[in-house]
């Protein structure tokens, strides 16, 4: 997901001041109502909407009863400045061309994500002047398409820059705490050993700011890697690098832990068809890890015959398929068939009130079984956390105990 970013064209060279908590629940001028479940926004591929000869995402969800998809990169202007655009190019303020995009997946039932980030070009970690100046420019977008999820790419060369990362880490603190129930995933290089010495700085940034997204997701490609036997390797020790960087157990650890790969061929030559894709999916879902993504939707269809194998494209993936092949793996994550229909939901039982535990504090620290209330019901901490809303999320730190 990084070379070839750098080498497809301006916008391709290319997932958080504070606003107001109102971004995730008003309805604006995207037309954004109500959110799907986490595990869509877990399982949506990449897309690049303006580069690479961007697919109708309608036609992909008509094919594939794919949901969710992951817009990609929002960046600092090439020009300079603290403000977000598309690529570098295309301010996201003035933009109608994403809009569209978005309104077409919405009018069909699904939802966009937005990536920031990605292989070169500047990022506003590295242009913004703080993290809450970071955060803000983040909040226009957030704002703008009435996001319910935000994924932070951190890679090259962003994320040799120790500043730049505080300032991202902290944006994605301000993000998740001013737009309660926002999804957010952080991405980073994987490697044979799981992630590299400035993923694992990007990990102990995080702890010491007190931060914990959704997800962390490696991206193993790129590095030496062999197929899915390989990549499954890196998960499991990307897997223990969690566990000992934030003292959760192994489960905790693929609670908040994700996958991000590339169909086809990778830009250093690597292959990974459809047999890998199952393998490392199979993987995810027995140890119930949080996330199964990939680069790209824009690489999920054939190359023509004289092309297949021979190179790495932004446009096709160099291997024997049908179109949306990887795409269906996605689906498979998300743990659903091609809609026929939204069912009637079944009522949740209202819980027997008990007696409430000692109220939340935000400042307190917390670890696993310490008990609290918050908002009339009691709360169990799952692993350790502090300044974490109880309820806030849906894979969040707390466990609803019910009414009280």
């Amino acid at each position: 997901m990084r070379r070839l970013r750098a080498c497809l064209g301006a916008a391709a060279a290319v997932t958080l001041a504070a606003a107001g908590t109102t971004a995730l629940v008003a309805s604006n001028a995207s037309g954004a109502t109500s959110a799907l479940g986490n595990r869509w926004y877990a399982a949506a591929p990449y897309l690049m909407p303006l580069d690479n000869d961007p697919p109708d995402p309608a036609a992909i969800m008509d094919a594939t009863g794919l949901k969710t998809f992951q817009l990609a990169f929002v960046l600092a202007p090439n020009g300079g400045g603290c403000t977000p655009t598309w690529g570098g190019t295309a301010p996201v303020s003035s933009d109608t061309a994403v809009q569209s995009v978005i309104n077409t997946i919405r009018a069909k039932g699904g939802d966009a994500s937005v990536s920031i980030g990605g292989y070169g070009g500047t990022k506003l970690g590295q242009a913004c002047s703080d993290a809450a100046s970071t955060a803000a420019a983040y909040q226009q977008v957030i704002t703008k398409y009435g996001l319910h999820a935000i994924d932070f790419d951190l890679e090259e060369p962003e994320y040799e820059n120790t500043a730049a990362v505080r300032n991202e880490i902290g944006a994605a603190k301000i993000l998740q705490q001013n737009n309660p129930g926002l999804y957010v995933s952080v991405t980073t290089a994987g490697t044979a050993d799981g992630t590299g010495w400035f993923g694992k700085q990007m990990l102990l940034e995080a702890k010491s700011q007190g931060f914990t997204p959704n997800n962390f997701s490696i991206m193993p490609f790129d590095g030496g890697f062999n197929g899915a036997a390989s990549q499954t390797s890196a998960l499991t020790n990307f897997n223990a690098i969690l566990r000992s960087t934030f003292g959760w157990d192994e489960a905790t650890a693929y609670a908040h832990e994700g996958f991000s790969g590339m169909n086809g061929r990778s830009d250093t030559g690597e292959y990974f068809g459809q047999a890998d894709f199952q393998t490392v999916l199979d993987y995810a879902t027995s140890h119930h890890m949080d996330r199964f993504t990939f680069w790209s939707l824009n690489r999920d269809r054939q190359c023509t015959p004289a092309d297949n194998g021979g190179r790495t494209s932004g446009t096709c993936s160099s291997v024997t398929q049908n179109p949306w092949d990887f795409a269906k793996y996605s689906v498979k994550f998300a743990g659903v068939t091609p809609p026929t229909g939204t069912p009637t939901p079944t009522p949740t039982p209202t819980p027997t009130p008990t007696s409430c535990k000692t109220a939340w504090n935000a400042s307190a620290v917390y670890t696993a079984g310490n008990e609290v209330s918050y908002a009339q019901h009691n709360w169990k901490a799952k692993w350790w956390t502090q300044n974490e809303t109880p309820g806030a999320a849906e894979w969040g730190p707390w466990q609803d105990e019910g009414a009280c």
